[in-house]
């Protein structure tokens, strides 16, 4: 699955250009230069990483950072921001309104690569390769292997898609036309009721006898991989597998 970048710009040339080297180097990139429209698109599409020009339409990127961060849906998506600013005073305000890296203009496409690179192993480890593990489940995805406690697991490759996802971000919740995007396509039409199948079909899988339902059922909501939400503690981190 290859990583979403959402790239808020309102420079054509830049835009293009940053496209076109995310795009050769393994990246989906989603674009907009206009800052209420980065609000939605970054609840709507659930990029893995967003680059945030600081000079934007309607809102500024400092605004639009300061409201991804107080989102619940949105709070736990890296964020490079863009700038022209080179002063100490803005960089240091830049992080402290919560983005996690800045690059000064005008930089190289291949240096904004590198740092969302760097970005992603750091806090998603998951889309960088190797073992997924998150509460007891241990996925190989060069093997395509699944295990839980031990306990080898028989998934079809739909399941195993869906599960992938859900091992890449735990506790996050998923509407059903997200989860057909994510594991199905955008170019695929599904009914969205084959979500439902495919979930209970995951659950049965990897829950067992007696084992606690790692899948949370949200209300008009969707469904997420969260271990310990009936203990009311925060999912703990996804990590690699050693």
């Amino acid at each position: 699955m290859r990583p979403r970048i959402l790239l808020v710009e309102d420079d054509a040339n830049l835009v293009e250009l940053v496209r076109y080297n995310l795009d050769k180097e393994g990246f989906d990139v989603v674009n907009t230069h206009d800052g209420e429209e980065a609000l939605v698109l970054a609840e709507e599409e659930r990029p893995d990483v967003v680059v945030l020009d600081w000079m934007i339409s309607n809102l500024s990127g400092i605004e639009v950072c300061r409201r991804l961060r107080r989102a619940p849906e949105t709070a736990g998506i890296p964020i490079i921001m863009l700038t022209a600013r080179a002063e100490e005073a803005d960089r240091v305000r830049g992080l402290e309104t919560g983005a996690d890296d800045y690059v000064t203009k005008p930089f190289s496409p291949r240096e904004l690569v590198a740092r969302v690179r760097a970005l992603l192993r750091r806090l998603r480890p998951a889309l960088s390769g190797g073992n997924l593990e998150y509460a007891g489940v241990l996925m190989d995805t060069n093997a395509h292997k699944v295990v839980r406690d031990g306990v080898p697991i028989q998934l079809g490759p739909t399941e195993f898609r869906l599960l992938r996802h859900f091992l890449e971000h735990p506790g996050r919740v998923f509407s059903r036309e997200q989860l057909l995007d994510a594991v199905w396509g955008r170019d695929v039409y599904v009914e969205q009721r084959t979500v439902d199948v495919h979930i209970r079909r995951l659950r049965k899988a990897i829950n067992g006898e007696n084992m606690p339902d790692l899948i949370r059922t949200v209300r008009s909501a969707g469904y997420a991989l969260d271990a310990e939400a009936t203990a009311g503690k925060e999912p703990q981190a996804l990590r690699m597998a050693s």
